[in-house]
């Protein structure tokens, strides 16, 4: 019984003991993956007097934290707030809030991190100066073993810290739904492919003068490391560059930039596009004041050198611009012919002239139509900026200035015509309108090219042009009827020609081979006359050869003749004296004259009669029973002819002059 009794009492000892080392926490284990803040409980030191982190050894939030293993602490001293490590995914960075530092300016909304930003040492923090509150200075990716008493880290997905009131907790989560309201955990990341740029507000350091609507542009110098704040990442060097809180005249452009939005926040607005065709007219709101390069024949305002304050004198060209739309403004001028259309129904594209309607016009004869018409315009690029002076932008110049000076203009023309010389001389008042208005616009710094002018219209409700037009219409179709007619006529007679050319067509193969046949024939007796004349004029040649052979030939025969006639004569003298001697003798011989004749006459007789064959007594004989009965005849008459007196006579003729002839 004693020793059960020693024995439970030795038991209760022992748990006593365990509960007692138990609750004296003098030994505490802490992961590897954790830290753990020390909390002095009482310290011979005291309390600390300011501050949450006792720095000098009084109890209270110590500012060292304890890595992984086991710790031994004095028992009942200490308390330890095992925490895990921080740890900020790629890609985000995480928010730092001190809890104990010096206090803000008056002029901060950050802490500033410009003496110490190593929030691994609490302190080392506290003794360089810094500051409560959010800081400046942000963690990039990686995990990080910091005092969670001392700063409360704010990430995306979850808020590292020891939360030592009760409102902490909402403190900090209100905190970071701001920052995650304002994309502040992820890099603000810009794409060359979505033309965009980054308007960049800060909204910490001194505020602007009371002359700026934005901030300049400090510390873009990347050989200046002291102020050189890369695109707003380094928000101490901002603030050391003199960069003051507000919307900066800076933008950010393609890239990742890793920014404290609670630092300054960023709006994504699209780049300046100004297409081919077209130029951009810059009005800057900052910038300093510089001379006037307008010229001192322009009396419309100032025009600046680029990058000072008002009307740029040089356009921007087509092109992507980073233009910041905060600082300034860029009026788009097409450099291309653009329409303007007063018609009520009718837009160009630009849309300068939504707002213009057809003119209103009063003819000479007290018609009332309304006149669409389009004008056709062109902006040198050059000159652009001193239009955009002048007037403001191209809106306002169409509906204030070219609206009323064309409406005025036609109205004036309208005023001198009648409702059919307005419809009828269209082309000339066109013409004349383009010549005299495109004076009218080189004085506002315009090019008028064409004026084109459409059919007046009657208003609602008024049908007296539409009759006038009908009046028009019946006496055109009465001209075109008697102009059908005569064509008609015309194509009658046409067609009369036409089917006497297809006639002849027709029946040209017999007239082609008669005019041929004609034309052959022509040419036979051209041929022929020209032989017969060719014949002639051998024949004349031949003949006057002929004959020159003939008279000499003659010449010679009659010198021939002559000769053989001398000759011939003395024969035939000769011959006649013998002949005559001969006859003389047959004369005698026969017994005179007339028995010579009579001799001779028998004989030629017998000749003919052998020669011709015919009988001398005809086989058949008809008498006539004549006086004497006797037959007779011819043959009878002429041998008693001869016999008779007569035939003595021309015998004694012949023997006369054949010696005549001799002689």
């Amino acid at each position: 019984m004693p020793d059960s009794i020693m024995l439970g009492s030795g038991a209760v000892l022992v748990a006593f003991v365990f509960v007692l080392f138990v609750a004296s926490r003098c030994v505490r284990y802490v992961g590897n993956n954790r830290v753990a803040v020390v909390e002095k409980l009482w310290s011979g030191a005291g309390s600390i007097t300011d501050g949450l982190i006792a720095l000098r050894g009084e109890a209270g939030f110590q500012p060292d934290v304890l890595r992984g293993g086991y710790h031994f602490f004095f028992p009942f001293q200490y308390r330890i707030h095992s925490q895990p490590l921080v740890t900020i995914p790629q890609g985000q960075v995480g928010y730092v809030f001190a809890r104990d530092g010096a206090p803000l300016g008056p002029t901060q909304t950050l802490a500033s991190n410009a003496q110490t930003a190593d929030f691994l040492d609490v302190r080392a923090f506290l003794s360089g100066g810094g500051q409560k509150g959010p800081q400046r200075a942000i963690l990039r990716e990686g995990t990080y073993a910091i005092n969670s008493a001392q700063f409360v880290i704010v990430t995306r997905d979850r808020i590292y810290g020891l939360m030592l009131s009760a409102n902490d907790g909402d403190l900090f989560d209100q905190m970071q739904a701001l920052i995650a309201g304002r994309n502040g955990f992820e890099a603000v990341v810009i794409k060359d492919s979505s033309d965009q740029i980054g308007i960049v507000t800060v909204h910490d350091g001194p505020a602007l003068n009371a002359d700026h609507i934005i901030a300049p542009e400090v510390g873009t110098e990347q050989s200046d490391a002291a102020t050189f704040h890369n695109s707003f990442q380094d928000p101490e060097k901002f603030i050391a560059a003199g960069g003051r809180r507000g919307r900066q005249l800076q933008v950010l452009v393609e890239g990742s930039y890793y920014i404290n939005r609670l630092f300054a926040t960023v709006e994504m607005v699209a780049k300046t596009v100004i297409e081919v065709g077209h130029v951009g007219v810059v009005i800057s709101y900052t910038g300093n004041d510089t001379a006037d390069t307008s010229g001192d024949d322009y009396r419309h305002g100032e025009l600046v050198a680029r990058g000072s304050r008002g009307v740029w004198s040089e356009p921007l060209l087509p092109g992507k611009y980073a233009f910041n739309t905060y600082a300034g403004k860029i009026l788009i001028v097409p450099t291309t012919n653009f329409i303007l259309k007063w018609e009520s129904d009718t837009i160009g594209q630009h849309k300068f002239d939504e707002n213009l309607s057809e003119v209103s016009l009063i003819t000479r004869d007290a018609f009332e139509p309304t006149l669409p018409l389009s004008v056709v315009v062109h902006i040198d690029y050059r000159k652009a900026p001193l239009v955009v002076q002048r007037f403001g932008d191209i809106k306002k110049l169409v509906e204030q200035t070219l609206d009323p000076m064309v409406s005025a203009y036609f109205k004036n023309i309208a005023q001198k015509k009648t409702l059919i010389e307005l419809l009828q001389e269209r082309s000339d008042i066109q013409e004349q309108a383009g010549a005299e208005m495109r004076t009218k616009f080189a004085t506002y710094n315009l090019e008028m090219q064409e004026v084109l002018i459409g059919t007046p219209r009657a208003s609602a409700g008024n049908d007296q042009i539409e009759k006038v037009l009908q009046q028009l219409r019946e006496r055109q179709v009465a001209e075109e009827r008697v102009t059908t007619y005569e064509k008609q006529r015309i194509a009658a007679e046409g067609e009369k020609a036409l089917r006497e050319a297809e006639a002849r067509a027709n029946q040209q193969t017999a007239i082609t081979q008669s005019e041929l046949s004609i034309i052959v024939r022509e040419n036979e007796g051209k041929a022929a006359l020209r032989q017969a004349t060719q014949q002639a004029e051998q024949t004349r040649t031949l003949a006057k050869a002929e004959g020159e052979r003939v008279r000499l030939i003659g010449e010679g025969e009659a010198a021939k003749m002559i000769a053989l006639a001398a000759a011939d004569a003395e024969r035939i003298t000769k011959t006649g004296l013998a002949t005559a001697e001969t006859i003389a003798k047959q004369v005698e011989a026969s017994g005179g004259a007339h028995n010579q004749l009579t001799r001779q006459i028998v004989e030629r007789l017998a000749e003919a009669l052998e020669k011709s064959g015919v009988d001398i007594v005809p086989r058949i004989q008809i008498s006539t029973g004549g006086e004497g009965g006797a037959a007779g005849g011819p043959l009878a008459a002429l041998i008693g002819m001869m016999l008779g007196e007569k035939g003595q006579d021309l015998l004694a003729e012949q023997a006369t002059a054949e010696p005549a002839q001799t002689h």
